[in-house]
Formats: C-alpha cells, structure tokens, sequence
C-alpha cells in the first residue's frame, strides 16, 4: 500500500489558486450586499411591533387559584386586567416580567416582540451562505455578526455586539469550559501520553478494526445520553486516539458524536429536557397538560413518535457497522479516502483540532499509563452524570475542573516535570483557541437571529389554516428551519411550543379528529424532532463545532457530510408522522 504523499502538479495548483481567488471575490461581494442591505432595512425598514398573550399555569391550592409570576405565587384575584388600551406605554422589560388577567379570568403574560418580516433572518443566512461559499467558518459567523448589528442599529459592533456577548455569563463559561478547562485536559493527555495508552489498551482488549471502534463510539454516545455539549466532548474525546489508530475518517468519527448526543438525549429523556420542555407546553382547558405530572407524563409518552432521533441512532449504528444505505458521496469518499491512503481529513481542508492535539509529545523516559487517562475521565463522568441525579443540573464545569486537577496531579506523581506539564498545557490551550473563538461567534449570532424576531414571524406565521395531516410535517420543516438558522434546539422550543401547541389543538378541533390526543403528541414530537434536527446540521450550532472540534473535524465537511444521512432520517420521520396522522 503506498503512503507516500500525492505529487504536487503545478498547474493544477494555480488552477486551485486562481478558484480561491474568484470564490474570495464572490464571497467579498456577497458580504458587502449583506451589510449594505443589513444597514438599509435596520434604518430605514418597517419595524413590525407585536404583543402576545401566553398563558400562566394555574396551581389550585385550598381552593385559591394561584400562578407563578417571578418566581412567586400570587392569587389570580390580586393580578390586573389586561387592558390594551393602558399598557401600551409600558416597555417589553416590564410586560415580560407582570402577571395579568384577560376577560375571561384567565391568568396570562403580556409579551411584546418586533421583527423585520422575511428580513429578520437576513444575519443567519448571511453566516449559513458565507459558510457553504467559503468553508471559513470564523469570517462567515463574524459576517453574520456583523448583519445582525447593523439590522438591530447597533453600529458599534465591538463594543455594542461583540463586548456584551463576551462579558455575559454565556460567554465566559464558553471561555472557562471550552478554551480553558478541555483545552488544559486535552493538553495534558496529549503531553503524558494517557490518550495514546488508552488507544493502544482498547485496541488490544475491544477494538479489532473500524468497525468496533466506531460501535464503541456509539455505544458511548448512548451512554452519555444527557446531550448536548457534555456528550460531544466527552464521547469525541475519548475515542479520537482509538478511531485515530483504526483510520477512521474525522468526517465518519465527528458523524457518530454529533448524532448520537441530542436525538438519544430526547429519547432516555433522564436528563434536563423533559424538565425544560414541559414549562412551555401548557395549553388552558386541556386535560392531558394541566399539570405538571400531566405534561412529563405527556412528554414521555408521546417519545415513541420520535421518529426523527430513533431513524438517526439507527443509522449511526449502521454506519459503525458499516451497512449505511443513505450516506451520501462525500462521506463514502472520507471512508474510502482514509481506509486506503490513512488521510483522516480531506487534502486541503482545516480541522478544527491544531497539530499540538493530534499527536502524543511525551517527553523522553516518561512511561504513559491507561490510569492517567481512565482515571480524570471517570471523575468527570462521574460527577457530571452524579450531579445530574442529586440536583437536577449536570455541574460541567465543575467535573472538568476537577479532571484537569486530577490529571495534572497524577502525572506529577508519576514523574513528569511542572515544566513539562505547563507545556502540555499550554498546547492544550493554543489546540482549541480557534474553535473556542467559533463557538463564541455561534453563540454571538445565535442571540442575535433570536433578537431579530425571526423565529417569532417564520412561526406566528402559519396562521391556522393548516390541513391537519400536513400540520407534523410543516412544524417539522419549520423547527427545523428555525433552529437550522439560530443553532439551538432550546431557544427553538422556546419559542415554537407556545404557538404550536394551540395550533395543533384548534386544527384538531376544527378537523374533528377521533383521537386528538394522539394527534397533540405526534406534532408535538414534530417540534421536538425538528429543533433537534436543526440543531444538529447548523454549522452555527454550539454541538456541531464541538463535534468537529473534539474528533479533529473540519467543521464545513462535517456539515456537509451529515447532511445527507440526516435528510434521509427525517424524510423517514415525516413519512411515518404522515401515516400515522391519518389514523387520529
């Protein structure tokens, strides 16, 4: 098998120039269209104004009807009326956090939103087209960034868009967690050689080649089924050396960890989601979601109609055992590519983990141990996960910061030196400074799309006249574009489930269906699924640059190369919620 690296022609390089030449240009002219009209319609556009009742949950206790308005119960008698007419002067700030009454008694919040129609979505797209034209994440985000600023009036970029983002509680556990906490880890087991022991352990006791070095990826993506951030870091970790040494492409490894972490999330829903999810659920005077026990029985219950996450588990174990059906081009070129040649990125491209991660730099004489890496890893698992159980909220932080701790004591117990030992962190740091920059961008832009009111208009929307067995696949499609756009599954909920809900039970009442229970739980899977869906292929999305940082990954051939089997998932889903709608 020749390893050698490709000859280099030196005319199909120039041709290669003179392509990033006119993509650069293209790319120039399309940035400067987006602020342009990004500053136009922020100073000069319509600016739609909307208020909006939603609902509070009633809690009848001794026979007082009470609600929750900050946090504390008060008596539905004691709150006002709503009454348009003396409220408009009142700011958003303010009718966000009252409790009101309308005329028919019932206890709800006013809320006040604006949104620039069609244009509101003008920043992501901006940041979703840049990306696809230049495979340059950071510039193509900054790109969105800066449409978003100009479309909010917000012309001091820096200090007005960037500044605030950076100093938020969001932004710094970014920093701390993402930049500082995994970087110093990784860095340490890059500089011991814990990683590279571990690799050599489980390939000599359980992996004999790709395909069971895959399977372990996905039964660890199983197991850390929390979700989310946790769960990518953790899985594309541990198994990168192990995947690594079985040439198994970074595209193939950063598939598995992105789509095993939110779809097995909401299905072994033991975790935050079902908690978060059954807040924005209620609906006044139908039974089954009146209280709280009613909606996380509802939420559990309405699981098996995830079609969409049981259809990408499945098809992330057939790709581990390599029987996939629906792969796509560019991911059989990957497996191709690194099964024969050992090349785990595509020539050309830029992973997001730097070369001080991708290989061991142990220093001479020091011997690597399985513990060095079993042990850190298992603290951190352990309090993650034991957290979870006690409290409710996995403390991250805290178990990467005791992990780092635990690993740099151990190795200088072992014998390293504190100078070695800095070094390797020091690495670690400099390996995820521009993932880390990414993911700040993503999160920057995220809140940005969601200031604009684009999820609110692309949602209200729809109106309620919607023919009930299209109603699963139009939310699907809808979530889907909306987290698609502000890379997060939870904002999407957030805003999705309040208005979706009462659609899906006045399209069930006008359709006069027979069982509209079954009816609610299917489109209320929909909405789950489709956030998910989005969440996971947005390359502004938090876990998508995670997964891509964790395995070594290019971030855009990550997205690409997931799209595929991710589409063929969810045309599955809305096939069988088509079918399945028919008999409500």
């Amino acid at each position: 098998m020749n390893l050698s690296p490709p000859s280099h022609d030196p005319s199909a390089l120039n041709e290669k120039g003179k392509r990033k030449i006119s993509v650069g240009r293209i790319a120039a002219l399309v940035a400067c269209v987006g602020v342009a009209v990004s500053f136009a319609v922020g100073k000069w556009g319509q600016l739609e104004q909307v208020t909006e009742k939603i609902a509070i949950e009633q809690v009848v206790e001794e026979g007082e009807a009470w609600v929750v308005v900050n946090e504390e119960k008060v008596t539905v008698r004691s709150l006002p009326i709503w009454k348009p007419s003396e409220a408009e002067a009142l700011t958003a700030q303010e009718l966000s956090v009252k409790g009101y009454r309308d005329s028919d008694g019932q206890a709800v919040r006013i809320v006040r939103s604006a949104h620039y129609r069609w244009w509101s979505f003008l920043p992501a797209l901006m940041a979703v087209a840049m990306c696809l034209l230049t495979k340059e994440p950071i510039i193509s985000l900054l790109a969105g960034v800066v449409s978003g600023g100009l479309l909010l009036g917000r012309y001091n970029i820096v200090d007005e868009v960037l500044m605030p983002s950076l100093a938020s509680v969001s932004g710094a556990g970014i920093l701390l967690l993402y930049l500082w906490l995994l970087g110093a880890l990784m860095g340490i087991w890059s500089r011991n050689g814990a990683a590279e022991a571990f690799a050599n352990w489980a390939t000599r006791h359980f992996v004999r080649g790709p395909r069971s070095a895959k399977l372990v990826a996905w039964g660890l993506g199983v197991l850390f089924f929390q979700g989310g951030a946790i769960s990518t870091v953790l899985v594309g970790t541990t198994v990168r050396p192990v995947a690594d040494r079985q040439r198994i492409s970074h595209e193939e490894l950063s598939y598995i960890v992105d789509s095993t972490a939110s779809p097995i999330a909401i299905l072994l829903a033991f975790n935050a989601w079902p908690l978060y999810v059954q807040t924005l659920i209620f609906v006044p005077g139908v039974a089954c979601l009146a209280t709280e026990a009613d909606r996380l029985s509802f939420f559990f219950g309405s699981l098996p109609f995830s079609f969409y996450a049981w259809f990408a588990i499945l098809g992330t174990f057939l790709l581990t055992v390599e029987k996939a059906p629906f792969l796509g081009k560019r991911m059989r070129a990957a497996m191709e590519r690194s099964r024969t040649t050992g090349q785990l990125d595509r020539p050309g491209s830029e992973p997001m983990l730097s070369t001080e991660l991708q290989a061991s730099q142990t220093p001479e004489g020091y011997v690597p141990s399985v513990l060095e890496f079993v042990l850190p890893l298992t603290i951190l698992t352990g309090i993650a996960v034991g957290s979870f159980w006690i409290s409710g909220a996995p403390e991250v932080r805290v178990a990467f910061a005791v992990a780092v701790v635990v690993a740099a004591i151990t190795s200088l117990i072992r014998g390293m030196s504190l100078t070695d030992l800095m070094l390797g962190i020091n690495n670690g740091l400099k390996g995820v400074v521009v993932a880390s920059v990414i993911l700040l961008l993503a999160v920057t832009l995220g809140g940005i799309t969601r200031e604009t009111g684009a999820a609110y208009y692309l949602t209200n929307g729809l109106g309620d006249s919607i023919p009930y067995l299209l109603l699963p696949g139009m939310l699907f499609v809808l979530t889907v574009a909306i987290a698609f756009s502000t890379g997060t599954s939870w904002g999407t909920y957030a805003v999705a489930f309040p208005l979706a809900m009462p659609l899906a039970i006045s399209v069930a009442g006008a359709s006069d269906l027979s069982d509209p229970q079954r009816f609610l739980a299917i489109c209320f899977a929909s909405v789950l699924n489709g956030s998910v869906m989005g969440d996971q292929c947005s390359p502004i999305s938090d876990t998508t640059v995670l997964s891509s940082m964790t395995t070594g990954a290019d971030l855009m051939d990550h997205v690409l190369t997931q799209a595929v089997p991710a589409m063929a998932a969810a045309a599955f889903a809305l096939i069988l919620w088509t079918l399945l709608t028919l008999t409500c």
